[in-house]
């Protein structure tokens, strides 16, 4: 009886190089399927075992290559795992590193050399652990940088914000204060007087650098999205029982220091103003 082919998940968002490199794959002896978007791909991982996973790096939003690494490193870590890279880069090769990524590609890539590469690591697996399962708060805490260059993007991308033209230091100084007291909150403590006091100064400091409240809320609503962002990256390593807990925990502390800081705004002499 002959041995089961090989199965690689190989995602890529190009329809047509899911078709020549998928057939190609296919006529070297392995059992392909392909798929173009990574919602569909988490799905196919949860629902089946694969020997390989290729997944372009840039195949779009929601997610990207690096989502179904970590998936398919926490579901299936003993699978093979590739990137496909068409703008090779230092972090691309340092992120690929810490996700234990087991080879990245650059396109467009040789075919033949795809799959002796693929056939070297099927026969000399390299021992990977499973990714564990970790609180939304030790995900945030770890990712604090991340989320504050998420959120000052959103800010400068946003014309009445951008608009204020302060520096990055001026927009960020307030967001990760914010974010710790959330993260001790969500672990039992109560909202320091000193992280209220802080929230208070950032509503002071926001009047006199011309900021209206409805700006106030904006960048609220914005740092919001950037958390969600970081969630949406890491799903696969939340630990689920704790993340809608995790998650009220730190909108709400963020929301009762949005309500300090616009109390301390709308008490401090001097007028606000609209932004131009």
């Amino acid at each position: 009886m002959a041995p089961d082919k090989p199965k690689i998940l190989f995602l890529d968002d190009e329809e047509n190089i899911r078709l020549t490199l998928g057939m190609y794959l296919e006529d070297q002896g392995f059992g392909v399927t392909t798929i173009g978007n990574v919602p569909e791909a988490l799905k196919l991982i949860t629902q089946n075992s694969y020997d390989v996973l290729i997944a372009d790096l840039n195949v779009g939003h929601p997610g990207d290559g690096f989502t179904v690494v970590s998936a398919m490193r926490r579901i299936h870590p003993e699978a093979v795992t590739f990137i496909l890279t068409g703008y090779p880069a230092f972090e691309t090769a340092l992120e690929a590193i810490r996700l234990q990524v087991d080879d990245y590609i650059i396109k467009p890539t040789d075919n033949d050399t795809l799959v002796e590469k693929i056939q070297e690591k099927l026969s000399r697996p390299t021992p990977h652990h499973a990714i564990e399962p970790k609180r939304l708060s030790e995900i945030i805490s770890a990712n604090l940088q991340n989320i504050t260059q998420d959120w000052l993007a959103y800010v400068r991308k946003d014309p009445e914000l951008a608009q204020m033209r302060l520096s990055d230091a001026e927009y960020t100084d307030h967001v990760p204060r914010v974010l710790e007291a959330a993260l001790k909150v969500s672990h039992g403590n109560e909202i320091s007087e000193a992280d209220r006091r802080a929230a208070r100064d950032h509503g002071g400091t926001r009047k006199k650098q011309g900021y209206t409240v409805p700006l106030m809320i904006r960048e609220s609503r914005l740092l919001h999205d950037a958390i969600a962002s970081c969630v949406h990256r890491n799903l696969l390593a939340v630990q689920i029982s704790y993340l809608i807990t995790d998650l009220f925990s730190i909108h709400r502390t963020k929301q009762i220091l949005l309500e300090e800081s616009v109390d301390a705004f709308l008490t401090t002499p001097g007028k606000g103003k609209k932004a131009s």
